[in-house]
């Protein structure tokens, strides 16, 4: 219910202004897909194609049948895990496991790892490029980028970014984009030459870290703690800055909109077009605690893993309860 009141005050208050937008996308939870163990978690992945959900939990993966949302499968010993990567040509998938400073390859059958990879000191995010068979982990530690060729396993460069970069992804033309959180820039790395070929400051934006691009009209979408979205073309002009919720660390894009996923407030806020400006469109809740986000095109769901909190400590991180930790799915309506 209140999600309705909230997408039709949005559209309300568009209307008033003399504004046209599209109907702004209306999603609700629809499922709860129960997890439990360790309430520890970074970023999850959603390949449609395959129907399968990957969710990083602490010291394992967890794989969702996206047709039954039950786990189907773990990926054991993937220590420190934040996220994972996908190359279905090659049969294997990849996490970047941040408490051994490696990579694993596990097997997209039986999900048992074939064989591991040292990469930089506190592999975070990772992306694969199938046009260059590359792989590429963003070293929140060493403050580099591991690049690896994937049908060799071998690592083929390191690239400093001077900074602790954050979320990626794979553009046109062999173009890496991501963002690296302490210095507030969007990074154009290239697979060509391996190295960094554009550096696009995003302040105002303080301390971005979930990316997610649009390749079809050339946007890229980046989350700010400062709750703020900038929305940047690929040739890096900042074209928007919507106000997006608190503790984002996830956006996905989707169906023509952005959805920025914030874990502090327990909503998503969505990102559209209105008379061609990008604007916040809509207000969607969730739970607390689910800041990560992946989007399932084939049947427009949303995917956020959360779990419940023990209280608030002066000065310190929510903890997590054990046994609590699920994934919630929304679904378009």
């Amino acid at each position: 219910m209140k999600m309705n009141v909230t997408v039709a005050t949005v559209a309300l208050a568009l209307s008033l202004t003399g504004l046209t937008v599209q109907a702004a996308p209306e999603y609700k939870i629809v499922d709860t897909i129960a997890i439990g163990g360790d309430a520890k978690w970074d970023y999850i992945y959603a390949d449609s194609n395959a129907h399968r959900v990957y969710v990083s939990h602490g010291t394992k993966t967890e794989v969702i049948d996206t047709q039954t949302n039950k786990v189907i499968g773990t990926i054991a010993n993937t220590m420190g895990v934040h996220g994972i990567a996908i190359a279905k040509e090659l049969g294997v998938g990849f996490t970047s496991d941040g408490q051994t400073n490696s990579v694993s390859v596990f097997d997209l059958e039986t999900f048992n790892v074939r064989s591991t990879i040292k990469v930089g000191t506190n592999p975070d995010a990772i992306i694969y490029d199938n046009a260059t068979h590359k792989l590429m982990t963003f070293n929140g530690k060493s403050n580099d980028v591991t690049i690896v060729d994937a049908k060799t396993l071998k690592v083929v460069a390191t690239t400093p970014v001077g900074g602790k970069p954050e979320f990626a992804a794979v553009g046109l033309n062999g173009l890496v984009y991501f963002n690296v959180e302490d210095t507030s820039e969007l990074l154009t790395l290239s697979l060509k030459t391996n190295k960094i070929t554009k550096r696009i400051s995003l302040k105002p934006c303080e301390e971005p870290t979930g990316l997610a691009m649009d390749e079809q009209q050339q946007h890229i979408f980046s989350v700010c703690g400062n709750k703020m979205m900038m929305v940047v073309s690929l040739d890096g002009k900042i074209i928007a800055q919507p106000a997006i919720g608190n503790g984002s660390d996830g956006v996905a894009f989707m169906d023509g909109y952005a959805f920025s996923s914030n874990g502090a407030d327990g909503t998503i806020t969505v990102v559209g077009q209105v008379d061609g400006k990008f604007q916040t469109v809509a207000w969607i809740p969730t739970q607390l605690g689910a800041r990560t986000i992946a989007a399932d095109p084939a049947t427009h769901r949303l995917y956020l893993p959360t779990a419940d909190f023990l209280p608030a400590v002066a000065g310190e991180r929510r903890q997590g309860i054990p046994t609590t930790f699920r994934v919630i799915v929304l679904q378009k309506q």
